[in-house]
């Protein structure tokens, strides 16, 4: 299906976005290993976050949705996953796959996993490698380095290892792996990653060790369950947080958000912009930090981003893009490499589709450069099925000249199913 976005006078208004995607994954995961009932507040109800319930249905687990974004699990423990009938579908989530292949290594049953045509693109090397150095028998295309993946689990070897990439799926599915093994895990990275599985695995009840970029994590916890109130999705706010930075007039109140210092990079490169974005009301959703995001039209000014920035923004730099070309001066991106391994080559498909509205950018192996500010012409663009791309081209339809037409929008599904309507309610 297609999405005609149109050029808009002001973006006003008070939302609150779906809750966090990377929480409401690792809940359902964390849930089913814990004993007795974990309840779920505010959870995703995003194609890819029930991909990730309905896997662990077939691994046994009986979870009930008793409201509209409420669930209930009950859990049976570390050791309760039953073997599946069948093969196991994570549809396009990355997150599922990398993760329950964790968990999967952990058991003493065998399983093949694998989702759509994006995810048997996608490298499951950075996971199957550690986890057979753990003892895990894991096969799959090219020896494992591509889904669908087989796994025959069992008892686990606790190791140290030195991720080559700063990334939340590795660290957390090795994580997870750790809670089946004979000794603890060491996980070091070259720079901090998401650290949601941390923060929730101590709020079950394991016992980790975080000490910079590294943490160690001890095996068989009794793990308890837990009723969490899931926070809304930072990276889904961005979308907003660049609109009303961007459409003339502005002024928007995000409510709830999930201000995690490891996934704020994008609004702390928006202060460096010199936008107008500030958080109020900081409290506390269990481990996890939440904020009002309050933001204003702003002139932006150019910054460069590389190094350890980059794991703190990796999801919004398609997003930043758009950003970017109305930013005075020259945008930098730099070490994001990792961005060619999402749900596609997110650098050079959003560089093509910001052409096809007029924006000139240039490509560098790890990122972009981008010459502010640039016209936003309109015109037809793709999703290439990817939700951030085709999200970030709707936020730039809103200054274009003339209506941005997004092909293949049923992708945004993926991650957020109500952006339309959130956006209908404040333009």
């Amino acid at each position: 299906m297609e999405m005609r976005i149109n050029p808009v006078s002001s973006i006003r208004g008070t939302i609150i976005v779906p809750g966090d995607k990377s929480i409401s994954h690792r809940s359902i995961m964390l849930g089913s290993l814990s004993t007795g009932i974990t309840r779920i507040e505010g959870f995703l109800n995003g194609e890819d976050c029930l991909s990730t319930i309905n896997v662990f249905r077939q691994l046994g687990i009986a979870i009930d949705r008793i409201a509209e974004t409420s669930y209930q699990i009950e859990g049976k423990g570390l050791n309760s996953l039953k073997e599946p009938d069948q093969v196991l579908d994570v549809g396009n989530s990355g997150t599922t796959i990398r993760l329950t292949t964790g968990i999967l290594a952990g058991q003493n049953f065998h399983s093949v996993i694998t989702g759509d045509e994006s995810i048997i693109k996608r490298p499951m090397k950075r996971v199957t490698d550690p986890l057979k150095a753990m003892g895990a028998i894991i096969d799959g295309k090219e020896q494992g380095r591509l889904a669908p993946l087989s796994i025959r689990g069992g008892t686990l070897k606790g190791i140290t290892y030195h991720s080559p990439v700063a990334s939340a799926q590795v660290k957390s599915a090795l994580l997870f792996a750790g809670l089946f093994a004979d000794q603890q895990t060491v996980i070091t990275e070259p720079s901090l990653s998401r650290d949601h599985s941390e923060k929730m695995l101590k709020q079950f009840g394991a016992k980790l060790e975080i000490k910079d970029q590294q943490v160690t994590i001890w095996p068989n916890p009794k793990l308890e369950g837990q009723h969490l109130q899931i926070p809304a999705d930072f990276s889904s706010a961005a979308f907003f947080i660049a609109a009303a930075l961007l459409v003339p007039n502005s002024e928007l109140r995000i409510k709830n958000v999930g201000v995690n210092p490891t996934r704020i990079g994008f609004l702390e490169a928006v202060k460096l912009m010199k936008g107008n974005i500030e958080m109020e009301n900081l409290r506390y959703y269990g481990e996890e930090p939440v904020a009002d995001i309050v933001v204003q039209s702003s002139q932006l000014e150019a910054i460069t981003l590389d190094g350890e920035w980059i794991p703190k923004l990796i999801d919004e730099l398609p997003l930043f893009a758009v950003l970017a070309s109305q930013a005075e001066g020259i945008t930098r991106v730099e070490d994001a490499e990792e961005l060619r391994v999402k749900e596609t080559d997110r650098i050079s498909t959003i560089i093509s589709e910001m052409n096809n509205v007029g924006v000139v950018m240039e490509e560098l192996k790890d990122g972009f450069v981008v010459q502010g500010k640039q016209a936003i012409l309109g015109g037809r663009v793709d999703t290439h099925f990817d939700h951030r791309i085709g999200m970030a081209m709707a936020i730039a339809g809103l200054i274009a000249k003339e209506p941005i037409i997004v092909d293949n929008w049923e992708a945004i599904n993926i991650s957020f199913p109500s952006f339309m309507k959130i956006l209908d309610e404040v333009i």
